[in-house]
């Protein structure tokens, strides 16, 4: 990371287990990057292949042209950009080639990427642009003159380089070149390369407040590449699609960096398109993809007649980045046949900390799935500890609940500027995941540990915590809802009370409330049931697919206080 930047001892503390001796061989990103697209026996495989279906695009470049256009890059943004390791470059971009491209070309010179949602709001772009102390931001074309706008009030903000799909407006283009090596000005570049340098600073969704900006070292992100591809036995036959989000550390990490990590290659989808998803495997071959829970549910929707594709070098879903219920994990594998590799994590932890193991039987894997409240996160992966721990500090037994922690190489290296978030995120030589949940040993004494919500999100009716994802689950279980997520409210008698917001599938006559309501009571004890049902279109989503539960509960506030101080009766007729 930049000279500038000292990690305090409790931050330390986390990224560092006894026993756990990460050793990689190379001393920097660029070492790593070399090691590749210099190794004869990949020169002519595929690295990364890019489809774009609005425009009915798609490029394909082997290890050799990839390492070409990065370089190129790299010269531009070192040569004539000016821009140096430790600096720290934005990019307003979405998915596509050229935004690959910029990532790697940045982490081979040192280069911090600070990755902006081209769909945030200008203020949201302003506010990281700002915080990040970003000295250079990469654009989208149609975005200039809103960057450049941006810019006038951000005086560190030196450089704004625009981009479109051939690369850079006014410099190389990506598609074009011979194969070239290291040059000397690029290897006098790399002044002291180590692996703690800084690689991403991510900025998290705020809830409450202004977002944080999670520090990721080139170290994190090959330890949690090295982590996913020994779990999954990635190796080069291996190709792994991506159609989330890459200015999220799960569509980076997972189907760009561990690709490229395990000699495989890497298929980047503009964006997920159920009517494309399943097509897409079978014409590119893959054998893994990476999605959210949301995307199961699209395809479920869509329910498509797979016969016509082959799949048989398909081994199925890494799911994570949203609770995922047990609902619509076993729905999936029924219909479709392909095992779901649930696992978890968190930006902060560069991605995933744990997955369900691949040895698992067929019945073995249904009981981790579906025979518990939540279905499993799994085990913690290699290079990483987890616990749950008590509000002081102390580790719980088996099937107690608490707060999620985790420890290890791929613990990130704090929060920018944020103190404040450090000490209340750093704690007892653990990461507090902010996240409650329990473990169930199995029969080789593995920790299988569970996700049972957000400790923010918990309703606390009388005193007694209520995960609302066993609500939702029992409220999706209802043949009319698409969507329902439970929220809390506040209310006289028992401090908080259940209310759901639920939208009713389109091709159906939508459920009355009443419904609603005696279908959770026949399912859930009466503390646990929603008391009001407020019914909507939209679904309250983040870009990377997590549920927006706090913003939507903030949203229904107004009209939930009508209910604050209405007595909701075991006995009364819903």
């Amino acid at each position: 990371m930049s000279p500038l930047i000292v990690v305090p001892e409790h931050i330390t503390q986390a990224r560092k287990v006894e026993g756990l001796c990460p050793l990689l061989p190379w001393n920097s990103f660029a070492d790593f990057f070399k090691s590749r697209v210099y190794d004869r026996a990949l020169v002519n495989r595929p690295c990364l292949t890019y489809c774009d279906d609005d425009r009915s695009v798609r490029y394909t470049y082997s290890y050799a042209e990839f390492g070409t256009v990065v370089q190129l890059a790299a010269a531009f943004l070192h040569d004539h950009v000016g821009v140096r390791r430790g600096d720290r470059m934005a990019t307003i971009l979405f998915n596509h080639d050229v935004t690959v491209v910029l990532y790697f070309a940045a982490w081979i010179l040192g280069i911090t990427i600070v990755p902006i949602n081209v769909e945030e709001s200008a203020e949201k772009k302003r506010y990281i642009l700002q915080h990040s102390e970003a000295s250079a931001a990469c654009c989208w074309h149609s975005y200039l003159d809103e960057v450049k706008d941006l810019q006038r009030d951000l005086p560190a903000l030196r450089h704004v380089i625009a981009v479109n799909d051939e690369g850079f407006v006014e410099g190389p283009k990506h598609r074009t070149g011979a194969m070239v090596g290291f040059s000397s000005h690029l290897d006098a570049a790399f002044h002291s390369p180590r692996l703690d340098d800084e690689a991403l600073i991510v900025y998290t969704s705020g809830t409450t407040g202004p977002p944080k900006g999670v520090i990721l070292t080139v170290e994190n992100l090959l330890l949690d590449a090295d982590a996913i591809t020994d779990w999954h036995r990635f190796g080069t036959d291996d190709r792994l699609m991506c159609v989330l989000p890459i200015h999220h550390v799960n569509g980076t990490v997972v189907t760009l960096i561990t690709p490229f990590y395990c000699r495989g290659g890497a298929v980047l989808n503009r964006k997920f398109k159920s009517a494309m998803f399943w097509r897409r495997l079978h014409e590119e071959a893959v054998t893994c993809v990476s999605v959210v829970p949301t995307i199961l549910e699209f395809l479920l929707d869509a329910n498509e007649d797979l016969t016509a594709y082959k799949l048989e070098g398909f081994s199925g879903l890494i799911c994570g980045a949203g609770p995922l219920l047990r609902d619509t994990a076993t729905r999936f594998e029924a219909r479709f046949g392909f095992p779901i590799r649930h696992g978890y994590g968190l930006s902060e932890t560069t991605c995933y900390s744990c997955f369900l193991p691949n040895d698992l039987s067929r019945d073995e894997h249904r009981h981790w799935i579906g025979d518990y409240e939540f279905p499993s996160i799994g085990v913690p992966l290699r290079h990483n500890r987890m616990a749950i721990v008590d509000s002081e500090g102390h580790q719980l037994p088996e099937m107690a609940r608490g707060e999620i922690c985790i420890r290890g190489g791929t613990v990130c290296a704090g929060y920018f500027k944020r103190d404040d978030a450090n000490e209340a995120a750093f704690q007892w030589g653990w990461f507090r995941s902010g996240d409650e949940g329990f473990y169930v040993r199995d029969q080789l004494g593995r920790p299988f540990f569970f996700i049972s919500g957000r400790l923010k999100e918990l309703i606390i009716r009388g005193g007694v915590n209520i995960a609302p994802l066993e609500i939702d689950e029992v409220l999706r279980t209802h043949p009319l809802v698409r969507f329902a997520m439970a929220v809390s409210f506040e209310h006289r008698y028992y401090g908080e009370e259940i209310a759901a917001y639920v939208v009713p599938r389109d091709d159906v006559s939508p459920p009355t409330e009443a419904e609603l309501l005696t279908h959770c009571r026949r399912r859930l004890p009466f503390s646990k049931c929603p008391k009001v049902i407020r019914f909507g279109e939209g679904v309250p989503y983040t870009s990377t697919g997590k549920p927006k539960r706090l913003e939507l509960k903030a949203s229904l506030a107004s009209d939930l206080a009508a209910y604050r101080d209405r007595q909701f009766k075991d006995t009364e007729s819903v």
